[in-house]
C-alpha cells in the first residue's frame, strides 16, 4: 500500500482510478516521474522484447525501425545504443530528422519523399540484419527482402491499416490482400526469420514479463534509457492530444493526466 507503481493493461486506463492484478503492476523505479512511467511498460517491453528476444541483436550489426520517432521506435533507438556499434536505418517525417540523429539514428530516412528500401540498400547493398516492422501489407514484403542472409523481420502492428479520420474500407482491403504470405519450405531456401509479437496477448506470461521488465528497470537507473515525452495533456483535453499523434507531429510519447485535484476547503471542526 502506497507504492508508485507503472501498470500494464490492454485496455480501460483512460480514467482516474482504476483496478488491476497485483501481477500486472510493477514498482517505479527512483528518480522516475509518473509521465516517464507511463511511457516505459509498453514501448520498451515491446521494443525490448523484439530486439533481444526475437532478434538477437549483437554488436556490429544494422536494424531498420519504422516509425523511429514514435513511442516504440525511441525505445528501440537507445536500446540498439546499449549494443556495440549498432548501425540504426529510421523512418520518418524529415522535420524530425535532427531529433533522430541526435538520439542515435544513423541514417533517417523520409519515407514521404524516397523510397525507403532503395535508401537503405544505397548504404548498405546487402540489406539489414533487423527489421522491425509495424506497418503491415506490402511493407512486410518489402521489409522481408531487406534482410540479410539469417535476417530477422519481427512484424508487431499494421499501422497500413489506419489511414485517416474515416476508415476507409478500400484502402484498408488493399493493406489486407497485400498481406505479407510465406510458406515454411520457402524459409528454407531463405535463410531469413519471420516472426510476430504483440504484448497484448502476454497476459499468462507474468515471470517472462517480470524478467524484461527488471532489465528496463535496471537500464533506467544506469542512465541507459529514458523514456521521451513528447507532451502531456489533460483528459479534457484527449481530443487535442489524439490530433497530435494522428498529425504525426509528436516525437516519443503523447500522456495523458488526470487535471490536478482540486484543494478542498478544510471544514471547520466542531
Amino acid at each position: 500500500v502506497g507504492d508508485k507503481v507503472m501498470v500494464l493493461a490492454r485496455s480501460g486506463l483512460w480514467q482516474e482510478v482504476v483496478n488491476v492484478p497485483a501481477s500486472q503492476t510493477f514498482p517505479m523505479p527512483e528518480g522516475m516521474s509518473f509521465e516517464e512511467a507511463a511511457a516505459l511498460l509498453v514501448n520498451y517491453i515491446t521494443a525490448y522484447m523484439i530486439l533481444f528476444d526475437f532478434g538477437n541483436l549483437r554488436p556490429n550489426q544494422s536494424v531498420l525501425i519504422h516509425m523511429a520517432a514514435g513511442g516504440v521506435g525511441t525505445a528501440a533507438i537507445q536500446l540498439c545504443k546499449t549494443v556495440e556499434n549498432v548501425t540504426i536505418f529510421g523512418t520518418a517525417s524529415a522535420s524530425k530528422h535532427d531529433s533522430l540523429k541526435e538520439s542515435g539514428v544513423s541514417h533517417p530516412i523520409d519515407y514521404r519523399t524516397m523510397d525507403y528500401a532503395e535508401e537503405v540498400r544505397k548504404i548498405s547493398p546487402k540489406g539489414v540484419d533487423i527489421v522491425l516492422d509495424p506497418l503491415g501489407g506490402s511493407d512486410t514484403s518489402k521489409a522481408f527482402n531487406l534482410l540479410k542472409p539469417m535476417g530477422k523481420l519481427i512484424t508487431y502492428g499494421v499501422a497500413n491499416l489506419l489511414t485517416g479520420q474515416k476508415k476507409n474500407l478500400m484502402a484498408m482491403a488493399k493493406t489486407w490482400w497485400n498481406q505479407f504470405s510465406i510458406t515454411a519450405l520457402q524459409l528454407l531456401h531463405q535463410n531469413k526469420a519471420v516472426c510476430g509479437y504483440h504484448l497484448g496477448y502476454m497476459d499468462e506470461e507474468v515471470e517472462l514479463l517480470r524478467s524484461v521488465v527488471a532489465k528496463l528497470v535496471n537500464l533506467y537507473s544506469q542512465g541507459k534509457i529514458k523514456p521521451k515525452i513528447d507532451s502531456v495533456w489533460p483528459f479534457d483535453q484527449v481530443a487535442e492530444a489524439m490530433k497530435q499523434m494522428q498529425e504525426k507531429k509528436n516525437v516519443g510519447k503523447v500522456i495523458l493526466v488526470p487535471e490536478a485535484p482540486k484543494e478542498e476547503p478544510k471544514k471547520a471542526e466542531n
